[in-house]
């Protein structure tokens, strides 16, 4: 039966990718969960185009990244033009031979307003409920709710009591400004861009074409897969102005050998000016930040949305575990404590990044360098409170408790033969691995595997594991004593040996 706004437990401010991400985690987990969005609609532009191979993981996950692979396309080879002539080529994204192996080894390309259509399909298929033109008006907290007083577009005021609600409301925030949580960064030094989507006649969609010598600054063109579009971005310098159909016209003629008439349509324009903050806290009681709201990026290294998305991934387990299995609410502290130094550190990168800009001289090395630091799979929370490991006389190399779990080959016993890591821990559980062992424990509701003779296997080495449902390993030890003892700390209870997965 459709649950009712006023029965909902978890109230998401934004319906932007990480809102939208968050609650369809959280409506999979049985939380009931419902979204307000001020605007009228989804974001209407292509602006974070970029979905890095971790936060492929994460959409597979949430089984959405199919869909989204048919949406979108590979990231396609930078083309530099000078004096109306294409000069050099090259790829922007290298791939790294000394990348954690996944099944999404580059990262995709899907206009950020498709992402977010696919995502909301997903949450309504799932049972989620979407509201536009709903504005969060202030909020006041308790213990042990969180009161919320919105504004409809039809002028009605509603107030909703809610026991959690989660600030996905971009960089200007209404939840962050109504919590008094500063955002500390970088205001100056950046160069403000305009972005915008158009549509340019005369232009081959196999590349992505750079002007980086032009009168004013750099300009770029990438064909969007699955359009008729072009995403510009281009540097500029002087005062505030409100891009225009008119301005990005003559910006191309003067920037480009292309005509202004050879741009057809601008569905969609903006003017920025790039700053890095970083919120003080990304939690206040019962209310969390998570995308823009906790953090916001000039667009180098293409992390805005991506680290967004995992805020989200993040949050939602553990809010499923205390929402609906009871689990301490001291679990929530992890939250912060794993993704803020996360974003901190993105942050610098994509400062830099964003000031280096993307030139021919020194791509190769540059690309190289993006596309290690930007695939996100090798982010860890080994620092984190949740993070424990008993064994000794570990090598170097090896996979330690916070780390994402190899997705590498792994053999069960009773299994069909070797099979991805992946495919045993999609879905929004917990999973045991007893590596060339037998537990005499295991958790209630979690997925067992005994894993055998296979890379898996090699690269952990004999124990127990214990995966979070986000893929980070949780728990690694080699004593059953110490399972028992870190599943209060998640929601779980033990149990006596049983059948494995």
């Amino acid at each position: 039966m459709p649950y009712t706004v006023s029965d909902m437990e978890v109230l998401v401010v934004g319906a932007g990718p990480s809102g939208l991400t968050l609650a369809c985690d959280l409506v999979r987990r049985g939380v009931r969960t419902h979204v307000i969005e001020a605007a009228h609609q989804l974001f209407a532009g292509s602006r974070g185009k970029g979905i890095q191979p971790r936060t492929q993981e994460t959409f597979d996950d949430l089984g959405v990244m199919e869909t989204l692979r048919a949406a979108g396309g590979p990231f396609p080879p930078m083309r530099t033009w000078r004096d109306g002539r294409h000069r050099e080529a090259w790829k922007l994204i290298e791939p790294d031979p000394q990348a954690p192996v996944s099944r999404y080894p580059e990262p995709w390309m899907v206009p950020q307003w498709r992402t977010q259509e696919i995502l909301k399909d997903r949450l309504l298929g799932l049972g989620g409920t979407v509201r536009f033109g709903a504005r969060l008006v202030s909020l006041r907290q308790t213990d042990q709710r969180v009161q919320a007083e919105l504004a409809h577009a039809d002028g009605r005021h509603e107030t909703l009591t809610v026991p959690y609600l989660v600030g996905a409301d971009g960089g200007r925030s209404t939840v962050r400004e109504a919590l008094g949580i500063a955002m500390r960064g970088e205001e100056g030094g950046l160069r403000p861009a305009v972005v915008a989507d158009v549509r340019v006649r005369g232009l081959d969609r196999g590349h992505w074409h750079v002007w980086p010598d032009a009168p004013g600054g750099s300009l770029l063109l990438c064909p969007l897969p699955g359009t008729d579009d072009f995403q510009l971005s281009a540097r500029i310098d002087g005062p505030d102005a409100a891009a225009t159909a008119q301005t990005v016209r003559d910006m191309i003629a003067a920037r480009t050998h292309l005509p202004a008439d050879a741009v057809t349509d601008v569905p969609w324009m903006s003017y920025y000016k790039p700053r890095t903050g970083l919120a003080e806290r990304f939690r206040e009681g019962r209310v969390f930040l998570v995308g823009d709201a906790a953090h916001v990026h000039p667009p180098g290294g293409g992390q805005g949305l991506n680290i967004g998305v995992q805020d989200a991934y993040n949050l939602g387990w553990k809010l499923g575990q205390v929402v609906r299995h009871r689990a301490p609410a001291e679990l929530l502290d992890s939250y912060e404590a794993e993704r803020r130094p996360v974003a901190a550190h993105v942050l610098e990168l994509s400062a830099r990044l964003y000031r280096a800009g993307r030139r021919p001289e020194g791509a190769d090395r540059q690309a190289r360098h993006r596309g290690r630091v930007s695939h996100l799979l090798s982010v860890h929370y080994r620092d984190s409170p949740l993070s424990s490991d008993t064994r000794e006389r570990l090598s170097p190399t090896a996979a330690r408790a916070g780390d994402r779990a190899p997705d590498l080959p792994c053999v069960t016993v009773g299994g069909d033969g070797p099979r991805p890591l992946s495919e045993l821990l999609r879905g929004p559980q917990f999973t045991l691995l007893a590596v060339d062992c037998e537990p005499t424990r295991v958790p209630t509701g979690a997925h067992v595997h005994r894993v055998t003779d296979s890379p898996l296997a090699e690269e952990l080495g004999r124990g127990l594991f214990l995966l979070r449902p986000d893929g980070h390993i949780g728990l690694a030890t080699r004593d059953s004593a110490h399972l028992t003892r870190y599943l209060a700390k998640v929601g779980l209870r033990v149990g006596l040996r049983g059948t494995p997965a």
